[in-house]
């Protein structure tokens, strides 16, 4: 176990920053000292209790540039979508980011990539886009086909019951409740799923393949 601890900011705490927070404050490694609230309601709150934790003593905030000042060696960053504005100023300033936010290699993000990329170099910073799938699921692709003598294809399927999934807005965000004729569904399903578009980029690096 390493001495240092890492200081960090959390990036909201929606379902999956609620889990962040709770993970960061069980490691000894790390310390929060900052957090961002995307909804108002929730800014001047304590982060352990938005979470269902006992009082950190941190309390949410939308000051951006008070967050910045603090200094943190990392963000982590799980909004439901990426603003790359907000990703740049944090990259600018110096302070690395660990997203789940719609980011693997930022491949789908078009030209917002290379902003992405010089706000790196600019602030001698880093960005690791992981989670379970794309992420982790990808990874444990890659690693399968190590043991292979020829690969013809790769194929990976996720199947979950998401009845208990605690994050109705992320289902309406890609369509679910919309009549297929919806003029809208299109565009939505795009959004929500480009995403995976990065991880098959990620898998075709590894593998060599363009």
């Amino acid at each position: 176990m390493s001495s240092r601890v890492y200081r960090v900011v959390q990036w909201t705490t929606g379902n999956v920053g609620q889990r962040s927070v709770i993970a960061a404050v069980a490691n000894p490694e790390l310390e929060i000292v900052g957090c961002y609230a995307w909804g108002a309601d929730k800014v001047g709150r304590d982060v352990g209790e938005l979470c269902g934790l006992d009082p950190i003593g941190v309390l949410a905030t939308n000051d951006i540039d008070a967050l910045l000042g603090l200094n943190p060696d990392c963000v982590i960053y799980n909004p439901k979508w990426p603003n790359v504005d907000h990703m740049v100023r944090i990259l600018e300033a110096g302070i690395n980011i660990t997203a789940t936010a719609g980011f693997i290699t930022g491949h789908a993000l078009g030209a917002d990539r290379q902003r992405i990329v010089d706000a790196c170099n600019h602030g001698n910073s880093s960005i690791f886009g992981s989670g379970m799938n794309p992420g982790m699921a990808n990874l444990l692709g890659i690693v399968s086909a190590g043991v292979c003598d020829r690969i013809d294809s790769i194929r990976m399927l996720e199947s979950v019951d998401s009845t208990g999934y605690d994050s109705g807005d992320t289902e309406k965000s890609v369509g679910y409740g919309l009549l297929p004729d919806d003029p809208n569904l299109s565009s939505m399903t795009k959004q929500g799923t480009a995403v995976f578009g990065d991880a098959v980029h990620l898998m075709g690096q590894a593998l060599g393949v363009e």
